[in-house]
């Protein structure tokens, strides 16, 4: 273990426990540095954890998967020991061991459901790395620096130690899991406990789905794929930004895409507006659903942006697919909260719809009129960013930010 050891509790409401917790660690790493992310508590929890001895970084309530990535990129360097904050026992021997991800394994296993979630995490680990694991769910880990590279920012929600692991073993790293005599709090067969690990395995599929990084370096699910799920007439289009949503570089803009050859940012712009000639049989038609898509996608670059411009597009156009209209209202408040995100296959979806909503309902110089604003948006875009323009417009930056977590 090279620099300086740094433990990372992630807390809510934990202020009946965290000092034991805070002072356990202390006493048997005394050279370590302590952290508390305090993940929004109502309660006594921070002041507690500072009296133990902790440093507390606040912050607004945003799950587990995310206080840690807010709070670790204000950590130092150097190897970092994740516990639950209603840890009970030793985990000195996760930092002992010449792996870059150890991970606890509870002796004895305590309440809990029927084993479900567990599975469906060793499952999804091994599907999408290979690696074999005997404990998928458990907050009780070491990492050395390597492996902070290469797992952070972590997934958000309860998939975070399955994405972790899964991160770990598909980027080559060693991994070793150490059965020790640990205990914490654990869902029992109850309601309350059957809803929580439901929301588990939810979340767990997101963890392990398509992941982006947004604008303030939190990962997400890429959930816009469920457009097209929803609304099959622009399914294709959904496909295509998907293809961009996984495999993209670093090109942005037309005249990138163009330059650099054969890339997912060229399959868009010439698959979008031919799927679009198909489907209307129009040279117009096919000219403002690419453009309506790519605007859009243009302005998904802050939280809820895109949508907001699609909930004023359709009152413009005068009404979308009853279809897409619920499935925007759906991913709305995960949008804003910067829980998921659109990414491509979303917003270019999601602009095909109000495209092809205004093919139907626009003609002749109506619909060239469109053509025309829409192309002017795309140039100011290749520009200067939409979301530059917007930004610097009060009215429009009070709009865009309605909603949002500021936190």
């Amino acid at each position: 273990m090279s620099g300086r050891l740094t433990i990372l509790v992630a807390a809510r409401d934990e202020a009946k426990r965290i000092g034991t917790t805070v002072e356990a660690l202390r006493a048997r790493f005394p050279a370590a540095n302590v952290v508390v992310a305090d993940d929004g508590s109502r309660d006594a929890t921070a002041a507690r954890a500072e009296a133990a001895g902790a440093r507390v970084i606040p912050l607004g309530r945003r799950g587990k998967g995310q206080a840690l990535t807010l709070a670790e990129r204000k950590l130092d360097p150097g190897p970092l020991l994740l516990c639950d904050a209603d840890l009970a026992g030793d985990v000195s021997a996760l930092a002992s061991t010449n792996a870059d991800l150890s991970i606890a394994v509870f002796r004895a296993r305590e309440g809990g459901g029927f084993g479900l979630a567990k599975r469906a995490a060793r499952s999804l680990i091994a599907a999408r790395s290979g690696f074999t694991s005997r404990e998928p769910l458990s907050g009780q880990r070491y990492l050395s620096q390597r492996a902070r590279e290469a797992v952070f920012p972590v997934a958000m929600g309860f998939g975070v130690e399955t994405r972790m692991t899964i991160d770990a073993a598909r980027a080559g790293l060693a991994i070793e899991e150490i059965e020790l005599d640990l205990e914490h709090r654990a869902t029992g067969r109850t309601v309350r406990g059957f809803a929580h690990r439901g929301r588990q395995l939810v979340e767990l599929g997101l963890a392990c789905g398509p992941q982006a990084v947004n604008h303030r370096g939190l990962r997400l699910p890429l959930v816009g794929s469920l457009v097209g799920l929803g609304v099959p007439s622009v399914l294709p289009v959904a496909v295509i930004g998907l293809a961009d949503d996984l495999w993209s570089g670093p090109e942005r803009g037309f005249r990138a895409h163009l330059g650099s050859g054969a890339t997912t940012g060229t399959l868009k712009l010439v698959g979008i507006p031919l799927f679009a000639l198909a489907r209307t049989r129009s040279l117009s038609g096919a000219l403002l659903v690419g453009l309506a898509a790519n605007t859009l996608n243009q302005l998904d670059t802050r939280p809820g942006r895109a949508l907001k411009a699609f909930a004023i597009g359709s009152l413009l156009v005068g009404g979308v697919p009853k279809r897409a209209a619920v499935v925007a209202v759906l991913l709305a408040p995960y949008d804003l909260r910067e829980m998921a995100m659109l990414g491509d296959a979303g917003s270019n979806a999601l602009g095909a719809v109000l495209g092809f909503s205004s093919v139907e309902r626009l003609t002749g110089w109506r619909r060239w009129s469109a053509i025309g604003a829409l192309s002017l948006l795309t140039v100011v875009g290749e520009r200067r960013s939409l979301g530059a323009s917007i930004e610097s417009t009060p009215v429009l930056r009070d709009f865009d930010r309605l909603g949002r977590d500021h936190s």
